[in-house]
C-alpha cells in the first residue's frame, strides 16, 4: 500500500498543496517551523481522521478559515482509491470511494499508517496515557470494531463521572442510573480488555526477535500488559465480566467519594522487560529507544501479517535521534518493502544507500518542491 497523491486547503499553514510521491522513500526537507511535519501529520489524519499531535481538531484548521480539507488517493493491490477528510468547527466528514462515511470507526483502516515520532521514544517512559494511545491507534486501524467499542465505552465513561460528580455533591442521592450505567461499561471494558491481550500477544510475537536483531542478540524483550483489575488472557468473557462487576462493587463508596470512575481500561498501562527488568525504571536511554524501535518495526510487520499490505511509515524528525548503528537497522529493514516518509532539516551525516534513492522535497513557508 502506498499514498500517490496528497491535497490540502486551508490545512494549518498550508492554503493550497497538492503533491504526488513515489512508492519507495520521500525525503522532505526543511527548517524547523517552515510546515514538514504539517505534511507528516495530515498523511496521518487523512489515515485515521486524528491528529498524533493535537486532540482538538481545530488547530488543523488554517488561520481564520472555516474548514480543513485532506484529499488523498491510496493505492491497494493495483486498485487507486481516493479518501477525503474536511473538519470545521462541527466536526470532520470522511469519504471514502467518493462514499460519505457514516462512522469515523469505518473510515479508519482504509490506509494505514505507522508514526514513528521524537515524543514515541517516550513510549516507554513516558505516562501510561502514551501507551494507551499508542495501543488503541494500532489495534483500531486493523479492527473497526474496537474503535466503534472504545467509542461505546468513552461515552459511557463520561457519563458516568457525570453521574458520579452529582453523587459526590449529593446534587443526585439515587443511584439507580449508576448501575445502568456500570453494567454497560462493563460489557464494553470487557470486549477492549480481549482485544488488547491478543494484540499485545501478537506484537510480543513480532517486537522480541525485531529487539534481539537490533541488540545483536543480547536483550530479550517482553511486553506485559497491566489492567487496572485483576484479569488474564486465559479467562473467558463471562469470567472476566464477574470480576469486573465484583470490583465496581467493592469501589462503589470510593468512587462517589471521588466523584469519579476508578476502574477500567482508561486506567490500563504496559510495562516493557529487556532481560527481565523493568525498562522503565532501569533501563539505559539506549535501551528504552531500542524498545521503542522494535516495537514501532513490529507494528510495521504485524499490520503486513494482519491486513496483507505493508502499511506506510511516517518518520517525524526521528532519524537525528536514532544513533548511526539503530538508524541503520531502521533503514535496512525498510528498505524496498515499505512506502516511507522522512522529515528532517538535513540528510548530511545519514550515510545510506536508501536516502541516496529517495525522492526529495524542500518545504518552505507552507510551499512544498520536488529536488529530485
Amino acid at each position: 500500500m502506498y499514498i500517490e497523491t496528497i491535497k490540502l486547503k486551508n490545512y494549518r499553514n498550508y492554503q493550497d498543496l497538492e503533491v504526488f510521491f513515489e512508492n519507495k522513500v520521500n525525503v522532505i526537507l526543511g527548517e524547523n517551523a517552515q510546515g514538514k511535519t504539517n505534511v507528516m501529520e495530515s498523511i496521518y489524519v487523512l489515515a485515521l481522521a486524528k491528529s498524533h499531535r493535537t486532540s482538538n481538531d481545530k488547530d488543523l484548521i488554517r488561520w481564520d478559515q472555516e474548514y480543513a480539507k485532506i484529499e488523498g488517493r491510496v493505492k491497494k493491490r493495483n486498485t487507486s482509491i481516493p479518501l477525503e477528510l474536511t473538519i470545521s468547527k462541527k466536526g470532520k466528514k470522511a469519504k471514502f470511494n467518493h462514499i460519505e462515511q457514516r462512522k469515523l470507526s469505518q473510515y479508519v483502516g482504509n490506509m494505514n499508517v505507522v508514526m514513528f515520532a521524537p515524543e514515541d521514544l517516550h513510549l516507554v517512559k513516558g505516562s501510561p496515557q502514551v501507551r494507551r494511545r499508542f495501543i488503541d491507534m494500532e489495534i483500531g486501524q486493523v479492527s473497526p470494531v474496537y474503535l466503534h467499542d472504545m467509542s461505546q465505552y468513552h461515552k459511557i465513561l463520561q457519563q458516568r463521572n457525570h453521574l458520579l460528580k452529582l453523587l459526590q455533591t449529593r446534587k443526585q442521592s439515587d443511584t439507580t442510573m449508576l448501575d445502568v450505567l456500570t453494567e454497560q461499561m462493563v460489557g464494553y471494558a470487557v470486549k477492549i480488555v480481549e482485544k488488547r491481550f491478543q494484540f499485545l500477544s501478537l506484537l510480543q510475537e513480532w517486537a522480541e526477535p525485531i529487539h534481539s536483531g537490533i541488540s545483536r542478540g543480547l536483550e530479550t524483550l517482553k511486553i506485559e500488559y497491566k489492567p487496572s483489575l485483576d484479569v488474564s488472557e486465559r479467562m473467558d468473557m463471562s469470567k472476566m465480566e464477574d470480576i469486573f462487576q465484583e470490583k465496581f462493587v467493592k469501589v462503589r463508596n470510593r468512587e462517589i467519594e471521588r466523584g469519579v470512575t476508578l476502574i477500567g481500561p482508561h486506567r490500563d498501562d504496559l510495562t516493557f522487560f529487556v532481560n527481565g527488568r523493568d525498562v522503565q525504571t532501569f533501563g539505559s536511554q539506549g535501551q528504552q529507544r531500542t524498545t521503542a524501535l522494535s516495537l514501532k518495526l513490529a507494528e510495521i510487520e504485524l499490520i503486513h501479517s494482519e491486513i496483507g499490505e505493508y502499511p506506510i511509515l511516517l518518520l517525524d524528525d526521528v532519524l537525528s535521534e536514532l544513533d548511526d548503528y539503530r538508524q541503520s537497522h531502521l533503514l535496512n529493514t525498510i528498505q524496498g518493502k515499505v512506502q516511507t516518509f522522512v522529515t528532517t532539516t538535513s540528510v548530511e551525516g545519514i550515510d545510506h544507500q536508501t536516502l541516496k534513492e529517495a525522492s526529495t522535497f524542500e518545504v518552505e513557508q507552507g510551499s512544498l518542491k520536488k529536488l529530485k
